[in-house]
């Protein structure tokens, strides 16, 4: 092997200069960082030795040492697990792997001793070592493999890869202190660090014996920490088992630590986060979840251990009846993980449901963070998805607090047999939509969905406790038969008799192939017009969202076009109509209320040119000189 001379990925080298240069005052986190990614090391052979046993034959027992040499000034640690090849080296610690990159680019404040905090959200916490080392050298061979590599670099844009030589598979990474970091040298300060943040690793972290006469010593309690009893395990524990499993700095929101015993037995323990992880709404929407049989480590990629819509999990789950030599192929129609499925989904929604009754407060700091992803079950589960609607919170036209759909019903008005909702990508534009006037002036609450699975549940579940769903932007209002909540104060007048019917039948003519009909409108009371769905035809909100995924064919569904009565334009409209008949400047302005209804809806106008001209043409008729 030649010597090769790298320059860190861009990324890299912009996460570098944060650690360096940051004020970040926990500097001891490194160790967490790199025992956590030795044990992870050990964890990955261990699985890949079930089917070739040779890998460990020479030294079956796993470990994490750690080593001072006060003279170098250095610190090491070195494990006997997988190791790394060169190319590995190259991907783990040249570049932030896979999904990460650009969103790590696009996370970035500014703010040094906020964007260190990113180093664990992003899977990257090796090169925290940095904050502590002026230069930091890895020697890894990898399990089964001939030539050993170094990897060594003194973070300032670039790293180099050399031949190296080592005795046995593993990895040795050797920490070049600071002058300002000589404390991480001291015993004492090191069985702290270990005891705090490494305690649960479940192999053991061996302080070597640096003195003539001492021991080894180690620091941990070497045991799983889910194999723990649960009064044995501080929260503190759980919090830094949490940031172990989850490569998370926020606190757990949530804690679910049990064990299931019968014909099935597994223990799980569970997290769901505080803050949402950045590959939340990844599209491969893929767990995060450990799964260990009988304490050895198989996968963190078993798609069938946990359905998408709970993906935001962090955690493990260790099973006493799956086969100890279990591969990934077998996971997929395996029944006995069928029903470990069903046991965490029963139990995650207990919880939840708990929580959502109990500490509502607190649970919808949980919504805000994670609903729009829960809510994929209430479409992609047919056993469980009711389950997931009752405890599903909603934004309201009624104010700025969401509601349950259980205390919405309870709000309804007499005669009211419908809950209403209104799609849409903007919870802004949603608020301030035309749809909406006629049902604000009757006192009539609208749910505001603006989550872009909403369109979807809905085209599955139909109803809530007998109530039908129903979009205020399709089919007619219905409003007549509710009395407005307050008095108008000033007398409200609509066109003369067949002034109205005029107006609409000249603009069915000059609307002719653009809109589906042309009619009065009872849910409008501010705006002039708007565009809704015929009662057979799909949500407006959700043919734009399959026309954007491509699962809609070319063209457009023509809309309604309905007209406010009591505005003041469609009254002058209506009384030119009826008085001069169909001219030009009415086919304008018909022209002209179809784009504004367009752009209200967020689409594009047809033709801007002539858009524009018309409305030049408009308002140069209607400003008097």
């Amino acid at each position: 092997m030649t010597d090769h001379i790298h320059e860190f990925q861009a990324e890299v080298a912009k996460l570098l200069d944060i650690v360096t240069h940051s004020l970040y005052s926990e500097k001891e986190i490194f160790l967490r960082e790199l025992v956590s990614n030795a044990s992870d090391a050990c964890d990955r052979l261990r699985y890949e030795a079930l089917t070739k046993p040779d890998l460990i034959k020479d030294d079956p027992e796993f470990k994490i040492i750690i080593t001072i040499d006060e003279k170098a000034g250095t610190l090491t640690i070195e494990d006997n697990g997988i190791g790394m090849s060169e190319q590995e080296m190259v991907e783990n610690l040249g570049t932030i792997a896979r999904s990460g990159t650009s969103r790590f680019s696009e996370e970035l404040t500014g703010d040094a001793s906020k964007d260190v905090k990113l180093i664990g959200q992003f899977g990257v916490g090796f090169y925290s070592a940095f904050m502590v080392a002026d230069k930091v050298t890895v020697t890894s061979l990898r399990a089964g493999d001939g030539a050993a590599a170094v990897w060594s670099s003194e973070g300032h844009g670039t790293f180099k890869i050399e031949a190296g030589t080592r005795e046995s598979r593993g990895t040795t990474i050797v920490l070049h202190m600071r002058k300002e970091a000589k404390e991480f040298l001291e015993p004492a300060r090191l069985r702290q660090i270990v005891k705090t943040y490494a305690d649960h690793i479940a192999l053991p972290v061996i302080l070597k014996a640096f003195k003539e006469g001492e021991e080894d010593e180690t620091l941990n309690s070497a045991s799983a920490l889910w194999t723990r009893p649960k009064n044995e395990i501080t929260e503190e524990q759980y919090t830094e088992f949490y940031h172990h499993v989850g490569q998370a700095f926020d606190t757990p929101w949530l804690t679910l630590h049990s064990r299931a015993e019968g014909r099935i037995e597994y223990t799980m323990l569970l997290f769901v986060p505080e803050q949402p992880p950045f590959d939340l709404f990844n599209p491969e929407r893929k767990s995060q979840l450990k799964l260990y049989v009988k304490r050895v480590f198989i996968t963190d990629d078993c798609e069938e251990l946990i359905p998408a819509y709970l993906r935001f999990l962090r955690g493990v789950v260790d099973s006493e009846d799956l086969p100890l030599n279990v591969s990934r192929e077998m996971l997929q129609h395996n029944p006995v993980l069928q029903k470990i499925r069903s046991g965490l989904i029963k139990k995650v929604m207990g919880e939840l449901e708990k929580k959502a009754s109990k500490d509502s407060e607190n649970y919808a700091k949980f919504w805000d963070n994670f609903g729009a992803v829960l809510k994929e079950g209430i479409y992609e589960d047919a056993v469980n998805g009711e389950r997931i609607l009752r405890i599903s919170l909603f934004n309201s036209a009624a104010g700025e607090a969401k509601t349950n759909l259980a205390d919405y019903v309870s709000r309804m008005k007499d005669g009211q047999d419908a809950i209403y909702y209104i799609t849409g990508e903007d919870l802004g534009a949603l608020k301030s939509s035309p749809q909406l006037e006629g049902f604000a002036a009757k006192g009539i609450e609208v749910l505001l969905l603006a989550d872009a699975v909403d369109s979807f549940w809905l085209s599955r579940i139909h109803e809530f406790d007998g109530k039908p769903f129903k979009s205020v932007t399709r089919g007619a209002a219905e409003l007549d038969k509710f009395a407005d909540t307050e008095a108008s104060t000033a007398e409200e007048t609509k066109p003369e008799e067949g002034e109205m019917d005029s107006l609409i039948a000249l603009f069915k003519t000059a609307l002719e192939d653009k809109v589906k009909d042309v009619r009065s409108s009872v849910r409008l009371t501010g705006s002039p017009v708007c565009l809704v769905a015929d009662d057979g035809d799909m949500d407006i909100h959700l043919e734009k969202l399959l026309k954007a995924h491509k699962q809609f064919g070319a063209g457009e569904s023509l809309r309604i076009l309905e007209l406010n009565p009591k505005h003041a334009l469609i009254k002058k409209l209506a009384a030119s109509s009826k008085k001069n008949g169909a001219s030009d400047a009415l086919k304008d302005a018909a022209l002209l209320l179809l784009d504004q209804a367009h752009i209200v809806e967020g689409d594009p106008v047809d033709d801007p040119v002539a858009f524009s001209k018309r409305m030049a043409d408009f308002m140069a008729g209607s400003i008097s000189a």
